[in-house]
């Protein structure tokens, strides 16, 4: 994905969706000896109001557009609520802001910190880590005991070991991540950081082959189990909120799901 423009990239993704669907899944007839994959383009332009010519222009990543016309081909491609959010994202009016500050502000910080022995973090857009607490670094691992280009959520997912065993569900949540920072790094190509992590996600097979896919996802709340090796199991709550004042920052906590999991955490917290 690294150099492409987004309007290249909008247009691989609708391509992708509309191979992978059949005559039949929105109700045309599936004649024989059709020779290419899923849908055919003037089929897709017909069934969304717009003529074959803008629809290829569109795939073809030559062609700006609208959230009318995006709302329309999403409902054709059958596209979930993650991969419509996504496409959406492409409008030029929706595109995210240049930069974002590389410091975290002393408020911020102590929220973070005031959260302990609940895990907190504050990451920027590529989603490096900024700052952290004690609860965090416990449950996980120290960041600061990382190379600086190692202090990443998706880096520690795919790329620190320990990482499979202590998610017991990990691939569900490997890639429902990858999904979310798929989406957020179409939309800034020519980003060196994010090209930079890209590649080094890459090098995992798992993470290649998923992002071969061009899977997409949306945030939602969720408890994520953990199995840690010196408390066992935990299920906490999963919370990301952003931070208005520092535009492009989230917030994210670790909240106990259960008695068990606040004890596990003290635990946690008193033996570090």
């Amino acid at each position: 994905m690294s150099g492409e423009s987004p309007r290249r990239e909008l247009g691989a993704f609708l391509r992708s969706r509309r191979e992978r669907l059949a005559p039949g899944d929105v109700g045309l007839p599936d004649a024989p000896g059709r020779r290419t994959p899923g849908l055919r383009r003037a089929e897709v332009a017909e069934l969304a109001g717009i003529s074959v010519s803008w629809y290829t222009w569109l795939e073809q990543g030559r062609a700006r557009t609208s959230e009318q016309v995006l709302r329309a081909v999403a409902r054709v491609l059958r596209l979930d609520a993650a991969e419509t959010a996504h496409v959406l994202s492409f409008v030029e009016e929706s595109r995210p802001p240049a930069d974002a500050p590389t410091w975290v502000s002393p408020n911020l910080h102590t929220l973070v910190q005031a959260m302990t022995p609940h895990p907190a973090v504050v990451l920027d857009p590529h989603w490096d880590l900024l700052a952290w607490n004690a609860g965090y670094a416990a449950l996980l691992t120290d960041p600061a005991r990382l190379h600086p280009k190692q202090r990443n959520l998706l880096w520690l997912v795919f790329r620190w070991p320990p990482a499979r065993a202590l998610l017991p569900d990990w691939e569900q949540e490997a890639r429902a991540l990858l999904g979310q920072f798929r989406s957020r790094a179409a939309r800034r190509p020519d980003d060196p950081r994010f090209a930079e992590l890209v590649a080094e996600l890459l090098s995992d097979a798992d993470a290649a082959r998923w992002y071969e896919r061009r899977e997409t996802a949306g945030f939602e709340p969720s408890v994520r189990r953990f199995r840690h090796p010196a408390v066992g199991e935990l299920r906490l709550r999963y919370v990301k909120l952003a931070a208005v004042d520092e535009p492009g920052h989230h917030f994210l906590a670790y909240l106990p799901d259960d008695r068990g999991s606040e004890d596990a955490l003290r635990r946690l917290r008193a033996n570090a």
